[in-house]
């Protein structure tokens, strides 16, 4: 099931006298159970098309449509939304885990008893049900991160928008929230990821859609398009030097040798290589592998 359809949205706005067309022709869409990584350097158009698929910003053309609905005739489908937006503006920093939970259950349109009901499932799966009576500006960065996702959460929305959710949190935090996102996509849920944590997005993501100056330049698998920017060649490394007999024969087959480390070009010639090898101690044998930073980098640059 689709629960976020966007579809060629366009925004242009004024200014300083010039029009600066902010989104061309955006087109995506996530399914239940899919966590898109949304990426782009500042100033490429990511913001704008959050607003507008959040409802806050109106678009010139196209439409964005959330559970089948359109958040800008038909402001019911926002209800079908959770937001996590970078920072600590997430939650009241005076009120409590519990207090918060409950008041942002009421906003959404819970009746008190069933936000409260939620709000201590919501507490017990987050592990923070030890600080439910603890003012939130006094819980470490983690939990505050943490609560913010269970907030998002209380109204069981279909569409979470995760806005770096792992920025400034120390190694356990950061591995608790990737666990809970890929635990809230695995419940059917629809999760937008915008991220500058390259490495983050690569890991919790099923596809990537990159914007480049208000246009998407890239959308695929995440392990699809990392593949299509990932070389043929591969290294060896062995655990002495070769010997020139060995060194030559390598040489014939275009075999690159510095050292202790051969690298070959192409699959076929890898098998005469280790042909060749033996019975040379072999420490490991890399393939040349691409990640989503180097992916990044090469479309953003083009």
């Amino acid at each position: 099931m689709q629960v976020l359809e966007v579809d060629q949205l366009q925004k242009t706005y004024r200014s300083g006298g010039k029009t600066v067309e902010a989104v061309r022709n955006v087109s995506f869409g996530i399914e239940s159970h899919e966590v898109l990584a949304f990426l782009g350097a500042n100033g490429a158009g990511k913001t704008t098309t959050i607003k507008m698929i959040a409802g806050l910003v109106l678009p010139d053309r196209g439409q964005v449509k959330i559970a089948g609905r359109n958040p800008h005739q038909q402001s019911i489908a926002l209800k079908s939304v959770g937001a996590v937006l970078e920072g600590n503006r997430n939650v009241y920093w005076r009120l409590t885990p519990e207090e918060n939970l409950e008041y942002f259950g009421v906003l959404r349109g819970l009746s008190g008893y069933v936000a409260r009901q939620r709000a201590k499932v919501l507490l017990e799966r987050f592990e923070l049900m030890h600080k439910r009576s603890t003012i939130v500006q006094n819980l470490s960065r983690g939990m505050q991160q943490k609560l913010a996702i269970a907030v998002a959460l209380i109204h069981e929305p279909q569409l979470l928008l995760l806005d770096e959710p792992t920025l400034g949190l120390d190694i356990e935090a950061t591995q608790t929230v990737k666990r809970l996102v890929r635990e809230i996509a695995g419940e059917g849920r629809a999760i937008l990821l915008t991220t500058h944590q390259l490495d983050i997005a690569e890991e919790l993501s099923n596809r990537v859609a990159i914007i480049k100056q208000g246009e998407i330049v890239a959308q695929e698998r995440t392990e699809t398009l990392i593949q299509k920017f990932s070389g043929d060649s591969y290294r060896i490394e062995l655990e002495q030097e070769l010997d020139p007999d060995r060194r030559s024969k390598l040489a014939a087959i275009d075999a690159v040798i510095e050292g202790k480390t051969i690298y070959i070009r192409q699959i076929d010639l890898l098998y005469q290589g280790l042909e060749i090898l033996k019975p040379s101690a072999i420490v490991r044998i890399e393939k040349d592998q691409a990640n989503l930073a180097d992916v990044f980098l090469k479309l953003v640059k083009k």
